[in-house]
């Protein structure tokens, strides 16, 4: 859970009662028990608002760990209860529009609080405004973050693991991109070309790392405030060296394909795995032997082995969820679901390049590397959920002075959010050599 080790370090404070509100109950019943001045609610907000709004009027600041698609409607009533509200999200244009009203009501919502976003905008604007005050110009920024299993827990064909719900990330690697590199801009399509060329990262030389691009990363040159010196500019994702070689025959064959698909109607005839594959190559003969199989797999995909030692090409039945995706992410948490004694990792790279007033230009590289407690929190959890929880108490004591729609991008918000950061352990190396 994201939300313990958040409710973990607020319940430390003296001053501050916590209410802790779940759909699942007994894990909040079981998160308040460890605590003392934190109570627990049933809530959940697609059933009503009427709850909700109450917990908002009654709190002073209301910190929404939801699904990003619901944290629209909770800052709806954070503002009109002057309530402050914290996400660990990117923020939405939903939010985004509140600003003016909850400027007007002496209401902050803070977004982009957790890790990615969160933590990796902390890093970045210290070494960033750093170098600016010493007379530095950011000639390129990249910057790559992922949360993985560690070593040890990766023997799968996805080198991946999975805490919640696998959507978003299959999700993700159909997503179009677009980044800077060396002045020109860099777009990838949608539907897929992100998995064709993934980059190799080698700053770790023990890990085998691969990384794609994340969405625009050409925003970040206004966000960040790196002016028009910065010819490069890139903000991705980590994974495991094999992840992207792994995901692609998945995408070619149509599993990932969020539209629905007839074969995967919940009342329709049932289906194993090996049917679903054979009907995807437009084969009707599901009794085709299954080195036959494996053979137009590879003629189709290029590959079979990853599909094969994930299961899928198995006469197991498929529990139908309409589409592919929907589908394959119910397959996928259950399969690949972390086990109680195994542990996560979380890796953050900045690549800074900086050119000094007398001509020389420096590297530097900050690495941020946090393994879960096998048994306790997460590495993720730690990272999400410790942010968000100093940027509330930040503004309960007042610390952040800042009204309406804001991002933890200001000195007096990022600078002490490290230091505590820091205090928990979550420390960031940095590593530096210069070009010229």
């Amino acid at each position: 859970m994201v939300s313990a080790p958040l409710v973990e370090w607020l319940a430390r404070e003296k001053d501050v009662s916590i209410t802790v509100c779940s759909a699942l109950k007994e894990e909040a019943d079981g998160l308040a028990r460890k605590y003392n001045g934190v109570d627990s609610i049933y809530l959940n907000v697609t059933e009503g608002s009427d709850h909700l709004q109450e917990l908002c009027a009654k709190s002073d600041v209301v910190i929404s760990l939801l699904p990003y698609s619901l944290h629209g409607m909770v800052a709806k009533y954070c503002v009109a209860e002057k309530t402050h509200m914290v996400t660990a999200s990117y923020l939405s244009d939903e939010i985004k529009e509140l600003h003016d009203e909850a400027r007007r009501n002496g209401v902050t919502i803070m977004n982009e609080v957790g890790l990615d976003p969160g933590i990796d905008h902390l890093l970045a604007l210290e070494c960033i405004d750093e170098a600016k005050e010493k007379g530095g110009v950011i000639e390129s920024f990249v910057s790559f973050c992922g949360g993985l299993p560690a070593p040890e827990h990766s023997g799968n064909a996805l080198r991946y693991k999975f805490s919640w719900s696998p959507r978003g990330v299959l999700l993700n690697t159909l997503s179009a991109a677009k980044y800077l590199s060396k002045g020109q801009i860099v777009e990838i399509l949608g539907g897929g070309d992100l998995m064709s060329n993934p980059r190799s990262l080698d700053f770790l030389p023990g890990f085998a790392l691969e990384g794609f691009p994340n969405r625009d990363s050409t925003k970040y040159a206004e966000l960040y405030g790196l002016g028009k010196d910065v010819h490069t500019l890139l903000r991705g994702t980590i994974r495991y060296k094999g992840f992207s070689q792994c995901v692609q025959p998945m995408q070619l064959l149509g599993l990932i394909d969020p539209e629905p698909h007839p074969m995967l109607h919940p009342s329709g005839p049932d289906v194993t795995w090996r049917q679903l594959v054979v009907n995807m190559l437009g084969m009707s003969d599901s009794s085709i032997f299954y080195e036959n199989l494996k053979q137009k797999l590879v003629e189709r995909i290029g590959d079979a082995d990853g599909l094969e030692s994930l299961g899928l090409l198995d006469d197991t039945p498929v529990v139908k969820l309409n589409t592919p995706l929907d589908t394959l992410s119910h397959y996928l948490a259950k399969r690949l679901e972390f086990e109680s004694h195994e542990r996560d990792l979380v890796i953050l790279r900045h690549e800074v390049g900086i050119r000094w007033q007398d001509g020389r230009r420096e590297e530097r590289g900050i690495n941020f590397v946090v393994y879960g407690q096998p048994g306790g929190h997460s590495a993720m959890a730690q990272t999400v959920g410790k942010p968000a929880a100093i940027a509330a108490k930040m503004i309960l004591d007042g610390e952040i002075q800042e009204r309406g729609v804001c991002l933890p991008f200001t000195p007096d918000i990022y600078r002490p959010m490290l230091q505590r950061l820091r205090a928990e352990g979550l420390t960031a190396t940095e590593t530096t050599r210069f070009v010229n």
